[in-house]
Formats: C-alpha cells, structure tokens, sequence
C-alpha cells in the first residue's frame, strides 16, 4: 500500500488550526467537520513524524516541531499568494500593484506614511504592505515576493541592491530612574554588571553589541531577550535591564515608555535604505515609491536628538 502523502488540504487545516488554536474554530473557518480537521491533523502528524500539536481538553498548542514546521509552511505559502496576487492582477486588466515591506517597527509607521504619500501621485496603483522580522523580509525580497523593503542593517552596508539612505549610531536605554541615567554618555564599562536586556540571540544587532563589549573585555549580564524593540523598552522600563538599540525605535518608544536614552560609544552603526530584489528592473512606479519612501524616512531621522554624528547617503 502507498505511504499517504501530504496534500493542501492537509496544510490547509494546519494553518488554521495554527492560527485559532482550536480545532473546532478551524473546522468552522474551514467549513467543515471538527473530526475531519482532528483526521487531518493527525494524518499530517503521521505523514511528517512530528508531534505539531500539544492537546490540552478542547483547546491545541504547537509543540516546537509545529512552530518550525510553521515558519517552513508560512514560507512555501509566500509563493502560492504571489501566484494568487498575479491571477488577481491579471483579472482586473493588468492593473498595477506594488508589494512592499518592513520589520513591523518599520512597517506600522514610516512605510505606511510612504506608501500615503505614494497614493496620491497614484490613486490607481494597489499597494500591499508586508511585515516580518528581518530574515523573512530579506527572503521576500531576494524571492521577488515583495518589490521593495525598507530595512536596518547593522555593521558594513551590502553593495548591489541597496540603497542606502542614512547611518546612525545606536544608543543606550535605561529605565528613567536608573543611576546610569545621570550620566551624558555610556559605554560598555559603565555596563559591567549591569542587566542587560539583549536582542534574539543570533540577530545582527545581538552579533555586533556582543563584538563591542568583547572588544572592550566587558561581558554581557544578560537577563533577558526580546526580538522586538517594542518589547525591549517595555522590559527596560519595568527594570530588567539597560539594552542598546537603533535610535529611531528608541525614540518613538520613549514615547509610550518611561526610558531614558544616551548616546553610546563605541559607534554601533545602524544604516537606514530601502532594499530591492536582485536584478530587478525598477520601472517608473518603483522608482516613485523610492523617492517617497526616502523622503519620508529622512523626515523622520531629521527630527531625532542629533545625539550622534550621522553620515548620509553618498
């Protein structure tokens, strides 16, 4: 007898049991019986040798083989909504649309206020806004999914498909009421001992602070993790720790988060562009889209505390 293989429908009901957390929601997202989502479930389950899912009475949980198995699932789905998009497009005569992305920092804010000002000058073109981490929007762009990026890269700036707007230096954040925040400036010996709050282990930004404090022989009292800026601050202000972040999250937290924020030397460069796929033809739209991303990106570095030298684009 032939070994079951894994089918859309099978991938289908995963997902959304993934998103819901429940497989009678799934079932009724899916128009269908609960029992027959269980019977995907479990022949996936079987079809993959993995265990996706911990069962706790009515309610689901992915187990760490599901989560993985999700992000890869999430990933394969990127080019079958391309080919939806592209069918979409085809339909409605040709009509123009734009994919854009952005770490959701990014994303939810300067991308979104581009692509406003982008629609003015074209009220026809239909734009898409993505959001991920910095590994998925680097896969959306060198895939093609996406047309353009704005991203943060930390350390030296890639030739080729960049372009680069502006660098600036990241800085410390410390809780407000800290004895740190007395002082003008910090630097890695004005951390030793100190809590440290650190990005996810394995990000640019996490490789490059622990290459500073390495250089300056100062080792990292790290308390805690956080992939987000957003959640770095909340854990700063509520006083885990101090962390180092880029200045433009640090600054629109500071907003909404009681945290102090110093310049921090040695420079940690972090370079604001926009990020094209690979040999991509930028026709007249995206072109227009860049300009209005940029602008609108150095608006909004103009209007940081100029606590460090910044460096433009040459």
């Amino acid at each position: 007898m032939a070994a079951r293989r894994m089918t859309f429908r099978h991938i289908e009901a995963f997902r959304a049991v993934m998103v819901t957390g429940s497989m009678t929601e799934a079932s009724r997202r899916l128009h269908t019986s609960q029992p027959q989502v269980s019977r995907l479930i479990a022949q996936l389950e079987a079809i993959t040798g993995l265990p996706l899912f911990d069962r706790s009475g009515s309610r689901v949980i992915p187990s760490l083989d599901g989560t993985r198995f999700h992000a890869e699932v999430e990933r394969a789905f990127v080019g079958l909504t391309s080919l939806e998009a592209a069918a979409t497009r085809i339909r409605a005569f040709g009509a123009e649309q734009l994919r854009v992305a952005a770490m959701p920092r990014l994303a939810g804010g300067l991308l979104a206020r581009a692509v406003v000002r982008f629609r003015v000058a074209h009220p026809d073109v239909i734009v898409a806004i993505h959001s991920g981490d910095d590994e998925t929007v680097d896969h959306w762009i060198a895939t093609g999914f996406c047309d353009a990026a704005l991203t943060m890269l930390y350390g030296d700036v890639p030739e080729g498909r960049l372009d680069h707007v502006e660098t600036r230096a990241c800085v410390a954040v410390l809780p407000q009421d800290h004895p740190l925040a007395d002082r003008a400036a910090l630097g890695p010996e004005d951390f030793r001992g100190v809590p440290f709050v650190a990005t996810s282990l394995g990000s640019a930004l996490r490789d490059r602070t622990e290459a500073v404090f390495d250089a300056a022989g100062i080792p990292l009292t790290i308390t805690a993790e956080a992939g987000l800026g957003a959640s770095i601050c909340t854990l700063v202000s509520a006083g885990l720790g101090v962390s180092v972040m880029n200045p433009l999250a640090a600054h629109e937290e500071a907003k909404v988060s009681p945290i102090a924020i110093r310049p921090f030397a040695p420079a940690l460069p972090v370079h604001f562009a926009l990020l094209f796929p690979p040999d991509h033809a930028r026709g007249r739209l995206m072109r227009a889209f860049g300009a209005c991303a940029r602008a609108v990106l150095l608006e909004e570095l103009a209007v940081l505390p100029d606590a460090v030298p910044r460096r433009p684009a040459s």
